[in-house]
C-alpha cells in the first residue's frame, strides 16, 4: 500500500511550490500531473493537431510516451520538454485538451500507475476528486486572483517575457472558468479536503503546514517514516 497526498488547486494558487517542497522533504515522489497535460499538448501543437478536435487528438495518444527522471525533468518520447511546455501558449493548450475525455482517461491510467508503485506528492486540478479518492491525505489550494497575477507576472519578468499583468489576469480568470466548468473531472475541492489559502502565506509556510499534516497522518496510518 502507497502513501498518497494529493494537492488540488487553481493555476498559480501555489499548489506547485507546495507540492515539491512537501515531496522533497518528506521523501516521496513529486508527480506533476499538471505538465503531463501540457506535455500531451505540446505534441499537438507540434503535429499540427487542433487540442479541441477529439476525434484527432484521440487518434494520436498512443503516439505520446511521457516520463520523469529524477530530477523532475518531464520527457515527450524521450525528449526534455521542461521548459519548452513553461509558457502561455501550452498552458492555455493544456487547459483545453484537458477538457477532453479521451485525455483523461489516458493519462489518469499514467498517473494511477505511478500510484500504485511508489508513495507521491500528486499535484493537479482533480488529484483529489478523480484521480486518487481514497488518497491518505487531501489538500485544496486557493489564491486570491490578483496575488496569482502577480506571481505569474513576477516569473515572467524573471525569465525576460515581456507581458502585461493585466492579460495574466484575463488569461488566469478564463483558465479558471474552464477549470471549474468542464464537463469531465472539473476543479472543485474534495469534500475531505484540507483547505489551504496561500494569498498571504509564505512558500516556507506553505510547506510546513503540508508536512505537519502528513507526518501525522503517516504516523496515525502506520507508515513508516
Amino acid at each position: 500500500m502507497t502513501f498518497i497526498i494529493t494537492i488540488d488547486g487553481p493555476a498559480g494558487s501555489g499548489k506547485t511550490t507546495t507540492a515539491k517542497g512537501s515531496a522533497e522533504k518528506l521523501g516521496m515522489i513529486y508527480l506533476d500531473t499538471g505538465a503531463m497535460y501540457r506535455a500531451a499538448a505540446l505534441y499537438m501543437i507540434k503535429n499540427n493537431i487542433d487540442v479541441m478536435n477529439k476525434n484527432n487528438v484521440k487518434k494520436h495518444l498512443d503516439n505520446i510516451n511521457i516520463t520523469f527522471d529524477k530530477d523532475r525533468n518531464i520527457f515527450l518520447n524521450n525528449e526534455n520538454v521542461s521548459k519548452e511546455i513553461r509558457n502561455e501558449e501550452i498552458s492555455q493548450a493544456a487547459s483545453k485538451i484537458s477538457t477532453l475525455k479521451c485525455v483523461r482517461d489516458f493519462l489518469v491510467s499514467l498517473q494511477r500507475d505511478i500510484g500504485n508503485k511508489c508513495d507521491i506528492v500528486a499535484e493537479g486540478r482533480d488529484m483529489g476528486t478523480v484521480v486518487f479518492p481514497n488518497a491518505a491525505l487531501k489538500f485544496y489550494i486557493e489564491c486570491s486572483i490578483d496575488e496569482r497575477a502577480k506571481r505569474r507576472y513576477n516569473e515572467y519578468l524573471q525569465n525576460r517575457i515581456d507581458v502585461e499583468i493585466d492579460n495574466i489576469k484575463d488569461e488566469i480568470e478564463i483558465r479558471d472558468n474552464r477549470d471549474k466548468t468542464r464537463k469531465y473531472a472539473p476543479l472543485r475541492m474534495a469534500e475531505n479536503a484540507i483547505l489551504i489559502d496561500t494569498t498571504k502565506l509564505s512558500k516556507e509556510d506553505q510547506i510546513k503546514f503540508v508536512i505537519e499534516k502528513a507526518k501525522t497522518v503517516r504516523k496515525n496510518l502506520h507508515f513508516s517514516n
